[in-house]
């Protein structure tokens, strides 16, 4: 009799690691691999409950009547800057749980009973060890405050949660916060001690919220200083993220909603389908991999590959883990892609929104886990809908924080408008250097802004006084016998620079800039001409093509033409008809590329000479000048003055030779 009432009222506080943990043998006893007396793994002489709690002979300053040996070590806990964790205290919640699970202690190392003798083992994954920096954070040493961090915590009173079941323990996250370490069954699947089923992440949406206005704090919180980015290069600035909730959008994300089907062996949570797993698609609470923000990662770790990516590569890889398969990313960086962060450009959540030195490329710079949803149509020419929720920046004054993007172009911004520290990588090719410029050829705003010459629609609608007679009313899509989207009055970066077989445009890959087989990651085929090496400018151009195929196609490597990638938006055959130029065709069957004479993005600046009418700006690489004349353009007179291709260009409308004998068909 007396057994059973110690069976029915003792507290065993002892935690088991979630995720990894095999699944235990079930048996009537809700306490499952808790009865330590007789459930594998390992089991002793002793009756359950006494393993952790004498009834008469309890450690006499800890709580439940605590038998079990407690640990004393020093912890290397999670890093949290903004909400600091303190030593678990001995024989707190906390600490009793760890006097098992840190394997400093052995199990059944009693106080009033002796050591006993006992039989098998913790499961690996079960013992922590002394660093809990993969461990969800537990033990602040300040009251939460839930202004402090991006996502927010809903903490009512500084001493519950959301859930009634998930408690604070004097009013502060323990290990019993989250688990139950009466019952292992609570949540059916996980069995994991959870005080709550975990399906569809109730346990963590009870203290990550998902609406602002379900915050309830007894007296209103001053927001602590957001520290410095400790990036190496990075500095403080205006572009810090503001702090807001990051979480207000996932219920209507993909994530939360997606019914693809994981295996078990993706590791990525136990219910099987991913908006049911929820938040422990992308994160484990415990013996996490992905440091700061307890990302779960591949198993095994891809090499030389940054956490956050590493995440996202579980699923977006084309693994047979997920089904159906999701587009394998993963596979299209293998081409000229973003390059990963590597070395001192790692990603850092509190780095500054517009990347100097410390710039890179991983998936959550351009998407936000979640708000990002599956884009169904493609109608909208702003932004796709795998891209709601990000961060951006203002192409006003290129520094100011946009916390939500509008606009793609908004996103792009962060490494490709004002910040320092851009670079031209020779992974990407070539690249013209034009002879009007504001200064900075890799800051695209002056480029694409309302105040340059001419541009390309991004960042504001299409309009012109000029006639625009090549332009499409659909784009082609890759095979080049289809039409695609309508043209409308604005484009989208991703329009050129997209993964070569993207969905968008009748692909079978993944959208967007991940990579392509052509140079500055662009979806179709566009050749840049450029001089013999050694040359300088306007002496032979090495690259010609001649007479080339008109067809807009893609559909092989290389394309049919050279000029794919304008030919997706602009009819080749009018441009060939001299619709609006006298000189296209001449140009275009000798073999030279747009690119000579045209600059993709927009004309930022003007001189005296070259106005920047219909996107003319010259590639000083290939055009030179004619003598001592500079180069110029007269749209009024459609003439130019320079030297190409050793060919005198003259104002008046004439050519002749330079200093070599031209090339048949050239006069």
């Amino acid at each position: 009799m007396i057994r059973r009432i110690i069976r029915t009222s003792c507290l065993l506080l002892l935690i088991l690691a979630a995720g990894a943990l095999l699944p235990a043998q079930i048996t009537t006893d809700i306490l499952g691999s808790h009865d330590i007396a007789r459930t594998a793994p390992i089991t002793g002489g002793l009756p359950a409950c006494q393993f952790c709690h004498a009834p008469h002979s309890g450690l006499g300053h800890v709580n439940y009547l605590w038998s079990q040996k407690l640990s004393t070590t020093t912890y290397t806990l999670y890093d949290d800057p903004l909400n600091p964790l303190a030593q678990p205290a001995l024989g707190s919640d906390s600490n009793l749980c760890l006097s098992c699970h840190d394997g400093t202690v052995a199990v059944g190392q009693t106080t009033p009973y002796g050591n006993i003798r006992m039989q098998g083992g913790m499961f690996q994954q079960d013992v922590f060890g002394t660093d809990l920096s993969s461990v969800h954070p537990f033990n602040f040493k300040d009251k939460l405050d839930p202004t402090t961090a991006n996502i927010l915590l809903q903490v009512i009173d500084g001493t519950g949660t959301g859930n009634p079941a998930v408690k604070l323990i004097k009013g502060n996250v323990q290990c019993t916060s989250c688990h139950e370490p009466h019952n292992q069954f609570i949540d059916p699947v996980a069995q994991m001690f959870l005080v709550v089923d975990n399906s569809t992440s109730t346990l963590c949406l009870a203290c990550h919220i998902t609406t602002p206005a379900n915050i309830a704090m007894s007296t209103p919180v001053k927001p602590k200083a957001m520290p410095a980015a400790t990036v190496p290069g990075s500095s403080p600035s205006s572009a810090q993220p503001p702090l807001r909730n990051t979480l207000e959008t996932w219920t209507t994300s993909a994530h939360a909603l997606s019914a693809h089907k994981i295996s078990r062996t993706a590791r990525v949570g136990r219910y099987g389908i991913e908006r049911r797993n929820g938040c422990l698609s992308c994160h484990s609470p415990h013996n996490a991999k992905g440091g700061r923000s307890l990302l779960s990662g591949p198993s095994p770790a891809v090499p030389n590959m940054d956490a956050a990516t590493q995440s996202c590569i579980t699923c977006h890889n084309g693994s047979s883990a997920v089904s159906p398969a999701l587009p394998n990313v993963f596979a299209e960086f293998a081409k000229t892609g973003h390059p990963f962060p590597s070395g001192s450009n790692r990603h850092n959540q509190q780095e500054d929104l517009v990347l100097k030195n410390n710039r890179h490329a991983t998936c959550v710079d351009c998407h936000n886990p979640h708000a990002s949803r599956q884009t169904a149509s493609f109608r909208t020419t702003t932004l796709r809908e795998s891209q709601k929720g990000t961060n951006g920046v203002s192409a006003a004054d290129g520094v100011t924080v946009v916390s939500t993007v509008a606009n793609q172009y908004e996103n792009c911004l962060r490494c490709h408008g004002s910040g320092a520290g851009k670079q031209t990588l020779v992974q990407f090719g070539y690249a013209p250097v034009w002879t009007v410029s504001d200064g900075d050829p890799l800051n695209v705003i002056p480029q694409f802004a309302r105040t340059a010459t001419s541009k390309h629609p991004v960042m504001v609608d299409r309009s012109s006084p000029l006639a625009q007679p090549s332009l499409l009313q659909y784009m082609w899509n890759l095979n080049g016998t289809t039409q695609g989207r309508e043209m409308g009055t604005r484009i989208l970066c991703s329009d050129c620079h997209n993964s070569d077989d993207n969905r968008e445009f009748g692909g079978s890959g993944p959208n967007g800039p991940h990579g392509s087989t052509y140079p500055h990651i662009l979806e179709r085929r566009y050749e840049m001409s450029q001089v013999t090496p050694g040359g300088g400018a306007g002496t032979t151009v090495q690259n010609l093509f001649p007479n080339p195929e008109l067809n807009p196609s893609c559909t092989s490597t290389p394309c049919a033409s050279p000029y794919a990638l304008c030919a997706k938006c602009h009819d080749l055959k009018n441009v060939l008809a001299n619709a609006s130029f006298n000189q296209h065709a001449r140009h275009i069957n000798d073999g030279f590329s747009c690119s000579v004479c045209h600059t993709a993005h927009g004309i930022g600046a003007m001189s005296a000479s070259v106005t920047g009418e219909r996107l003319v700006a010259f590639d000083a690489n290939v055009v030179g000048p004619n003598g001592g004349v500079p180069i110029s353009y007269n749209r009024g007179k459609n003439t130019c003055t320079l030297t190409c291709h050793n060919v005198q260009h003259n104002a008046n409308g004439t050519v002749s030779a330079a200093s070599r004998t031209l090339r048949p068909g050239l006069r």
